[in-house]
């Protein structure tokens, strides 16, 4: 029998054994205290299970329990009362929290923060921040939920705010107290005690194991890696002489909770999509059938999760595009094969010839935010050449955006806007995305295609330091409200790459030093 550690855990102190887990392991699979999340599977890159440590923020992925031993361990949940309430209020009043999985690790680093400096500015929030990614709300509803603790937020219908968040996010999702805390009911805090585990055995199977640990052992997991190699267009320009030229690289969505289900036999599998739409990168997720097949097979339930290695492997890509464009419009857009796409692309710009290559790399999908007609909204906008970009999104939303070093401003009409933080929130976080997928997001591909940026911090999202300011105008309407925010994400993109001089290949590498790891 291994030795047992001693840990006071939310203020009761805890037996465990000492089998060289990780706290996090030993939270959420040995006490069954979920709020900390496991986003990067573990490489201590994305700040999601950020605990408190005798006060002091420390990621739980990377921490063996040993060290920990005896000492006080305080997650979301044990926060006092009063102040897990300011934050979830704080977080649901600004916005600052979308689909819930981040937060519980922030809040924890901002407690630490607060505690030792409660009058910091935004400069020490983004650096204390440095720590943590954030895919939904691009850290500027963050910084505003920083200054807003301890102040009552607005009467709000959430059930109406929770419309429009099902509207810009695809899919279902809950805005409420709790969310900001990691209670929106992810489908890996759902599974059942007894539930089997199965991970990608890196051969086309399943490795299963009673704990998630063992499973890994299975499979022989492998740490993620970050390459020396800047990521490259895949495609190379249609010929002609063209007015303006785009080459897009493979991007990964980046959404934090990888892929998860669970299932038991004969029953339904529990969606990966639980709070929230991955920006379309989990509609055609593996892990629902695989729950199903494997709790049938085995008589019992089964938690089928994708690491961040095997989500960067398995999961669909943006497909990347070569593309150029006459001054009348007129063009051809290359792009890596994909169902979908060139009505999506047609959609946008009618007069382009839409070319479909086969491309060595990984599954691509036309639901992945805004996919094809946002390149084709960008090239349109270069022939025009104004800095400012108004455009209309396929959804029928207008919006327009203005991209400098000091702010980005966006106005956006999306029908009736049912909840202006919640709308505000999502239209940030698109700019966020924008931004990043233009200067400096993009994965690096060995020859046969196979991804060799496998942290989460090689993918090139923008940090808190790196985010400008984003001022968001909404036009107030009564038609029937739209999905707004992805029509900011392309007039974002637009706009911040004419600022640039509409150079031929994305990323430009003007938004962000990539070698940071």
């Amino acid at each position: 029998m291994p030795a047992t550690l001693t840990l006071v855990v939310d203020g009761r102190p805890v037996e465990v054994p000492d089998d060289g887990s990780s706290l996090l392991e030993v939270l959420r699979d040995r006490l069954g205290i979920t709020s900390p999340k496991d986003g990067c599977s573990p490489q201590g890159q994305c700040g999601c299970c950020t605990v408190l440590i005798d006060g002091a923020p420390r990621v739980a992925c990377v921490t063996p329990a040993r060290r920990v031993g005896n000492r006080v361990v305080t997650t979301v949940d044990g926060l006092a009362p009063d102040e897990r309430a300011a934050w979830a209020e704080a977080f649901l009043a600004t916005g600052g929290s979308q689909c819930g999985f981040c937060t519980p690790g922030i809040i924890c680093r901002l407690s630490g923060l607060r505690a030792g400096k409660p009058e910091a500015g935004d400069a020490e929030v983004e650096r204390s921040l440095a720590a943590h990614l954030c895919r939904c709300t691009g850290w500027r509803t963050v910084l505003d939920a920083w200054h807003a603790y301890g102040t009552p937020g607005p009467a709000r219908d959430l059930d109406a705010a929770a419309r429009r968040a099902t509207i810009e996010g695809h899919a279902a999702q809950r805005v409420d107290h709790d969310v900001p805390l990691g209670a929106a009911g992810f489908a890996d805090d759902t599974a059942p005690v007894d539930a089997m585990v199965a991970v990608p055995d890196g051969a086309g199977g399943w490795a299963t194991g009673e704990t998630l640990a063992d499973a890994r052992r299975a499979a022989g997991k492998v740490q993620g890696r970050r390459s020396s190699l800047e990521p490259q267009p895949p495609l190379e320009l249609p010929p002609g002489d063209w007015a303006v030229v785009l080459r897009t690289s493979w991007v990964e969505p980046g959404y934090l909770e990888t892929d998860a289900s669970w299932c038991v036999p004969g029953g339904e599998p529990v969606s990966p999509l639980a709070n929230g739409g991955a920006f379309g990168g989990k509609v055609d997720s593996v892990v629902p059938a695989v729950a199903r097949r494997l709790a049938d097979e085995l008589g019992r339930p089964v938690r089928v999760l994708l690491s961040r290695e095997d989500a960067v492997r398995m999961g669909p890509k943006r497909p990347p595009v070569a593309a150029g464009i006459s001054a009348d419009g007129s063009g051809v857009m290359r792009v890596a094969r994909t169902t979908g796409i060139a009505e999506a692309i047609r959609a946008m710009a009618p007069a382009l010839h839409v070319e479909e290559v086969d491309v060595a790399g990984p599954p691509t999908s036309s639901a992945v935010r805004a996919a094809g007609w946002a390149e084709a909204a960008a090239l349109l906008a270069a022939l025009a050449g104004d800095p400012i970009v108004t455009l209309r999104s396929t959804a029928g939303a207008i919006a327009t955006a203005s991209v400098t070093d000091e702010v980005v401003r966006v106005r956006v009409e999306c029908g009736r806007p049912l909840d202006e933080i919640v709308l505000r929130s999502y239209c940030v976080g698109a700019a966020h995305m924008a931004l990043g997928w233009v200067g400096s997001e993009g994965l690096a591909l060995d020859e046969a295609g196979e991804p060799l940026d496998l942290t989460i911090r090689s993918f090139g999202i923008l940090r808190a330091s790196d985010m400008p300011p984003v001022e968001v105008e909404i036009v107030p309407s009564v038609s029937e409200p739209v999905n707004g925010s992805d029509a900011v994400f392309a007039a974002v993109a637009a706009a911040a790459w004419i600022g640039q001089g509409c150079p031929q290949d994305w990323p430009t590498g003007r938004a962000t030093d990539r070698k940071v790891s």
